[in-house]
């Protein structure tokens, strides 16, 4: 059996990210996949060989879109401490209004798969972090040079310090209910700088 007519593979790993970021990867099954994507099982495995091989492409698609915006609001113009505070600011913000408290994909795929015998899963991971991190340590750079941020800090020190913040941040806000606390994390991080 072919695949159904209109069948379109971006839509497709569209709703498999939305089944795996909401379940994780464990928890999902391929009779999930076959419910949110509307195709047979058969159809599943021929689009996209397994699960593991959809589980990747959905993790791509998050790194495309959420993990690019997050670097796109920090490469923007403006003061480099007002747009790490609109940075992350906006993900505590998404994060409280989402009403099945998700978090992130990538920071929730690293806490179930570290460890596991995924390790293309745990490198794609590993490698949105390291981007993220890298966009905190050019937002960092450009922060001393304009004299925003103390020119003696260790800039690498400081990038990782935002990254284990955003990892924090997200695994906190999946099971917080005390709205004002991730602010004041995020006032104390931007007061660090």
């Amino acid at each position: 059996m072919g695949r159904p007519k209109g069948f379109d593979p971006d839509v497709a790993v569209d709703r498999a990210m939305e089944v795996f970021w909401r379940k994780g990867y464990a928890r999902t099954t391929p009779q999930d996949l076959v419910e949110a994507l509307g195709l047979g099982k058969g159809s599943l495995y021929n689009a996209f060989g397994s699960k593991r091989a959809l589980f990747e492409l959905a993790l791509r698609r998050y790194r495309d879109s959420q993990v690019m915006t997050l670097i796109e609001m920090l490469e923007a113009a403006g003061p480099v401490k007002e747009r790490l505070r609109r940075a992350l600011t906006s993900l505590v913000v998404m994060d409280l209004a989402d009403p099945d408290r998700r978090g992130c994909l990538a920071v929730n795929s690293a806490a179930e798969l570290a460890g596991a015998e995924d390790a293309a899963a745990v490198d794609l991971v590993r490698r949105m972090f390291d981007r993220t991190e890298g966009a905190f340590l050019s937002l960092i750079a450009e922060g001393q040079r304009s004299g925003e941020v103390a020119p003696e800090r260790d800039p690498a020190a400081l990038a990782a310090l935002l990254l284990n913040t955003v990892v924090g941040l997200r695994l906190t806000m999946r099971v917080t209910e005390d709205s004002h606390r991730p602010a004041q994390v995020v006032d104390a991080v931007i007061d660090s700088l």
